[in-house]
This record gives structure tokens, sequence and C-alpha cells, in this order.
């Protein structure tokens, strides 16, 4: 690895995690169950209609009654998109973290480092959701409320919150590094704008939450592509430094004019 580009291996981690997270992603997609029973079309997709439910009756209208023959495939399906969505955690939580780490030391700020902390709050908000989601779907199996069902919103909120002031900060690291990237920067942060309105009215604005933390991630993993291609083939980094400016010489003051003394020149 060379010394001279401290960011370059952190970018190749945040390339390599952020692919996987893009694969992987599209895999629960298809593990997650597809539809649900009677839910509110605002929220997207049945998995957040469960991850904001507040009652037994969302609960029926995600899954459905006992008298819907697709209650029990919506409940496995479920339960096994909540189990495989911790390998999910990792893969986001290290890719985040790699990327914001990469540009602190490509713009050398430490509060992009320490923003790092950043999503991996996230994803221990995201561990403690599932774990709330499993007890609710157990009690819900064998016709039970489950008391995880008032704790449920909290950890919901904070991740998601964590989440767009991750991509705030990703967003004005990208928005540092030069004139042509202000726009990207800008758009990320703009786009984090709708979380709030997801988290107040889950119901509206829910399929908003997918576009809004995605995007900012699609941007850094483009930058880690670039990145990552820059230190590998040109061995350059992403940000160049800036070269100082070329010293003048001062200008000597000008000699005094000669005065004249009685018609002679003086001294």
């Amino acid at each position: 690895m060379n010394d001279d580009l401290p960011a370059a291996r952190w970018w190749y981690g945040a390339l390599l995690l952020g692919i996987a997270v893009l694969l992987f992603g599209l895999h629960l997609g298809q593990v997650f169950p597809p539809d649900a029973h009677a839910v509110d079309p605002g929220y997207g997709a049945p998995v957040l209609a469960f991850e904001f439910a507040g009652g037994q009756h969302d609960l029926i209208a995600i899954f459905g009654p006992d008298s819907d023959p697709r209650q029990v495939g919506r409940l496995a399906a479920m339960r096994t998109g909540n189990e495989q969505d911790y390998i999910y955690m990792l893969l986001y939580t290290g890719f985040l973290a790699s990327g914001l780490i990469a540009l602190s030391h490509e713009l050398g700020l430490r509060a992009l480092k320490a923003a790092a902390t950043l999503p991996i709050l996230a994803g221990l908000c995201d561990a403690w959701e599932n774990w709330l989601l499993f007890d609710i779907q157990a009690a819900f199996t064998v016709g039970d409320y489950s008391p995880a069902m008032a704790s449920l919103p909290y950890p919901v909120a904070a991740k998601f919150a964590l989440l767009a002031l991750t991509n705030v900060a990703i967003g004005l690291g990208i928005a540092r590094i030069g004139r042509w990237h202000e726009l990207a920067g800008t758009l990320v942060i703009v786009a984090c704008v709708p979380v709030l309105m997801a988290i107040a009215v889950p119901a509206r604005y829910g399929w908003t939450l997918l576009a809004s933390t995605g995007g900012g991630w699609i941007v850094l993993l483009g930058l880690a592509m670039m990145a990552s291609w820059r230190a590998a083939v040109r061995k350059r980094p992403l940000v160049e430094p800036e070269m100082p400016a070329p010293a003048t010489r001062r200008a000597e003051p000008d000699a005094a004019p000669a005065r004249k003394l009685f018609g002679r020149r003086g001294a």
C-alpha cells in the first residue's frame, strides 16, 4: 500500500462493501414479502409498514387475518428477511464508515472521521429494532399483543435519523472536494429532508425513505469507484493538494531623486 495515499485502503474497502450492499440489498428485496394484505400504499414496502406498526390492526393489515391463506407465507418471508438483515447491517455500516474515513483522509477533516460513528450507531439501532420485530411477530403468530411494540418507534426513528445525518456528513464532505462536486453534495443533503416527513407521517411518506437514504449511498459508491481507480491506476489521490503560490521578490524602492543645491547636484 502506498503510504503517500492514506485514503486508498479505505476507498478500496468502501468500494467492495458498497458493491456488496448493492447486491445484498437486491437479494433482500426478493426475500421480504412483496405485498401485504391491506396496508396504505404510502409505506411503499411491507417491511417498512412492519417497522412503523403501532398496533394489532397494523399487523393484520400487513400479514392478513387468520382466514387469509397467504398469512403464513408473509410471516415466514418477513422473519427470514429480518434474520438476513443482520448481514445487511454489517455491510452498510462498514461501507458508510469506510467512505467517511476515506473522505476524512482526502480532505484532512477530523470531523468526518468522527462522523463515521453515525452509521455504526444506526446499525445498533437497526439491530435493536429487529430484536423487537421478532418478539412482535412471535406474539402475533399466537394471537397475542407484544409489549415490544410500545418501544419500537424509538429505534426506528433513531435509525433513520442517524442515517440521514450520515448522508449530511457525506454530502458536506463531497461538496468540499471541489466546485464540480458541490452540486452532488448539495443534492445528497437536500434528499435527507423527506426522512423527517417519513418519520412523522410514515403512512404517507414512508416510500421516500429508500430514495432519501439510498441516494447518498449511490453517490458515495460512485465516488469510491473514482477514487479507487485514481489510486490504483494513476497513483494519485482523489483530492489533489493545492500547490503553494510561487514566492515573488519584493520590489526594491526606487532611489530618491537627487536634489539640486544652488545649481549643483547634491549628494
